[in-house]
């Protein structure tokens, strides 16, 4: 088979299906991307740039659909390039999210195309205006609906859709559901798995942490409002006041992935939040790592007696399903993405996104009472065997969608 892939940050979400499917030399793989220093084993990667950035003083509602135009040009360049060379797919597999898939159809018309769809924008319902600290306004509504313009064009252009859970596909608009099948991309409970031997040296504060130890975790791209830092944050020092043994290592970033960006030179959300809680956070037993490397994340989690997990209405992590995998106790909030993974008092705990005091309770017990939660942290374990494992659910279903599309 011959298959072309296209994402800007590639491998991204292909990173298990493109590996798997480039072990045999039966496949001839090929992908469009952004970055210069992909290098995936027996992937022939094209690189593209955007000829421009988005023309300045554009409407603020326009300047997505000109990055995606802009973008999808350029992949349709490549593309070009590839057909020109005597390449041609068997099938083509891309993220919309940027635009690149756009124009893939007017460069291989009989080419089926299975386009990535994470995200559909609404005004209600949904991450906007859910935080009340953040309150929606009527140009959110206007706004939006130009934001999903690259939606509905990709839905367009796409024979096939593919969304990660069955909360992201709900969001979109009920006449497209039927060509959107649900299908994870998997988690490799091969490595996020537990063991009881793993530790985590922080050299820096000349600590080490060990399984068994009472320790805090919380990860997230970015420590950002929309994963519930503010909420985290504001649960700690009744945590640590209540557990004078407890650690807390918080991984992330200080950038924005998700919602408005801060103004230029105001402080972080992170430097927000210690400048609120001042000297009621025990700053000695906060520590901040920063972006680690996936192998320090997975020991992280395999040390962790909590792992607090909180999203608004929006697309679910894989550090969440990660870290179930590794056998944590997560204490996860209780909006619709958790509570299509998490059962509460089953496979994890669910919280209240907006209560700081719930979100300590449920820690303090976690780590007041650990055999308690035993059967939790094995059956949150069993949990993603069942519905998410890579090699044995969900590769398997990314194979078979590919063959039913081919066909």
């Amino acid at each position: 088979m011959k298959i072309l892939f296209v994402h800007q940050n590639f491998p991204g979400q292909y990173l298990q299906l493109a590996r798997y499917l480039a072990r045999d030399t039966a496949h001839e793989v090929v992908a469009i991307t952004q970055r210069k220093d992909v290098k995936l084993p027996g992937v022939k990667t094209l690189v593209y740039a955007p000829p421009r950035k988005v023309t300045q003083r554009m409407h603020p509602y326009l300047a997505d659909s000109e990055a995606g135009v802009l973008n999808g040009q350029q992949v349709a360049r490549v593309a070009l390039q590839l057909r020109d060379s005597g390449f041609t797919p068997d099938v083509m597999v891309g993220h919309n999210g940027w635009g690149e898939i756009w124009f893939l159809k007017d460069v291989f018309p009989r080419v089926p195309l299975l386009g990535y769809f994470e995200f559909f924008y609404r005004s209600s319902g949904s991450d906007v205006g859910f935080d009340p600290g953040a309150p929606s306004t009527f140009d959110d509504g206007p706004r939006l609906r130009l934001k999903n313009t690259g939606n509905l064009i990709g839905l367009e252009a796409a024979d096939w859709g593919q969304c990660p859970t069955r909360w992201q596909k709900s969001q979109f608009p009920l006449y497209y559901q039927p060509i959107l099948h649900e299908v994870h991309e998997g988690i490799d409970t091969r490595v996020a798995a537990p063991d009881p031997a793993a530790f985590v040296r922080l050299a820096k504060a000349g600590v080490e942490l060990r399984a068994g130890d009472e320790v805090v975790t919380y990860v997230a791209r970015n420590l950002e409002r929309y994963r519930g830092f503010p909420g985290f944050m504001r649960a700690l020092p009744a945590i640590l006041a209540r557990r004078p043994k407890a650690h807390v290592l918080i991984v992330g970033g200080d950038e924005t992935s998700y919602g408005p960006r801060p103004a230029k030179g105001a402080p972080t959300l992170r430097q927000q939040m210690l400048g609120e809680l001042g000297d009621s956070l025990d700053a000695s037993r906060v520590h901040f790592l920063g972006k680690v490397p996936y192998s320090a994340f997975i020991k992280i989690l395999q040390v962790s007696m909590a792992h607090v997990y909180l999203t608004y209405p929006f697309v679910l992590s894989w550090s969440m399903l990660e870290a179930l995998s590794t056998g944590c106790l997560v204490v996860g909030s209780r909006t619709q993405p958790v509570e299509e993974a998490i059962r509460d008092g089953d496979n994890g705990v669910l919280v209240d996104f907006f209560s700081p005091a719930d979100i300590a309770s449920k820690v303090i017990a976690a780590l007041e009472h650990p055999a308690e939660h035993a059967a939790i942290r094995s059956r949150a374990r069993q949990s993603v065997l069942q519905r998410y494992d890579l090699e044995s659910i969900c590769l398997p279903a990314q194979l078979a969608l590919l063959d039913r599309i081919r066909s």
